[in-house]
């Protein structure tokens, strides 16, 4: 879906997944600074929106995602994942309930899959799943924003600031009033700096949650019944996981960012070294400079000097070996 705010001044298209919003509006780092200051806004009404509705909502999601969500209070924010039978992450949500609805943004374009997964899982359960995205925009707050939520929308409060549920038609008028406009490039470099992962981008086909730091934040690890339930207890309990998220500061003297999928090597086995992992989200922020997001193999020293492709990297801990 294409944002209407692509027509405010300045506005860049972004590109790939996060297409039909701005990638900037012609400042990244001021963008970035403002957010950081609690300033301005992020148009993210490009995401996927599900809701579901029903008496039995909450009990039914509970038997499905990995998060506690039985007895969620009316409007507390949660994430969630959904696992395939073998523990690997296929859909990621963020969710809120505002005391009749359950709402959930997800990556673009992957609302379809989702509510086929649980339009099958209905059974005799009382409730009902419906693609939002239509008509609902997800626009994000930064965390100190004084701005004024709108009357009607949902609100995701964390700690990173609030996910607005708006009626999509409202957007605009939104905007008008709520401060200098970030582009999706913004909202991201301030992902990485926070270590928080996405899904598509610190995900492959293989990811468990162990590896990326969502158990605890998007896995409670004292229920059950849920698809997957049993590789994620026994990799807490028993094993570990085969690879882990890890923080890259990036030789700033390069011209450019190792992209998405670049080959990570010990640096002191030269460029022909065997590969111990791969970036998987690489920014520009406005103080720390050139930085990633990478999974690298579990048992890779903690100090291990890094390459990115030709860069030098230096790791820091996210997920501990």
């Amino acid at each position: 879906m294409k944002s209407p705010l692509l027509s405010l001044p300045g506005a860049v298209p972004a590109e790939g997944v996060d297409e039909g919003v701005a990638a900037h509006y012609g400042d990244l780092f001021r963008e970035q600074r403002a957010l950081a200051d609690g300033t301005g806004f992020v148009d993210l009404s490009h995401r996927g929106v599900v809701t579901v509705t029903g008496d039995d909502r909450l009990a039914w999601l509970h038997l499905l995602l990995t998060q506690h969500v039985s007895d969620l209070p009316a409007g507390e924010a949660t994430e969630a994942l959904i696992l395939s039978a073998n523990g690997h992450i296929e859909h990621a949500l963020y969710l809120v309930d505002d005391g009749t609805t359950t709402w959930a943004h997800v990556e673009p374009g992957s609302q379809e899959a989702l509510i086929a997964y649980l339009e099958s899982m209905k059974f005799f359960y009382r409730v009902e799943v419906a693609d939002r995205t239509a008509d609902t925009a997800v626009v994000h707050l930064p965390a100190g924003s004084i701005t004024e939520v709108p009357e009607g929308a949902a609100v995701r409060e964390t700690p990173y600031g609030r996910d607005l549920f708006l009626p999509r038609e409202r957007l605009e008028a939104f905007a008008d009033g709520a401060g200098p406009a970030a582009g999706i490039l913004a909202h991201e470099a301030l992902r990485v700096e926070q270590h928080r992962p996405r899904l598509g981008f610190e995900t492959d086909h293989r990811t468990i949650p162990h590896e990326l730091g969502w158990i605890g934040t998007a896995v409670h690890l004292q229920k059950g019944c849920y698809r997957g339930q049993e590789t994620v207890a026994r990799v807490q309990n028993l094993g570990k996981p085969p690879r882990r998220l890890v923080f890259l500061h990036l030789d700033g003297s390069e011209v450019h960012l190792p992209p998405a999928g670049a080959e990570i090597r010990l640096a002191d086995d030269g460029p022909e070294g065997r590969k111990i992992g791969f970036v998987t989200t690489s920014v520009r922020h406005h103080e720390l400079g050139p930085v990633a997001l990478a999974l690298v193999k579990r048992n890779i020293p903690v100090d291990a000097r890094l390459t990115a492709e030709d860069t030098a990297a230096a790791q820091e801990t996210v997920v501990e070996p």
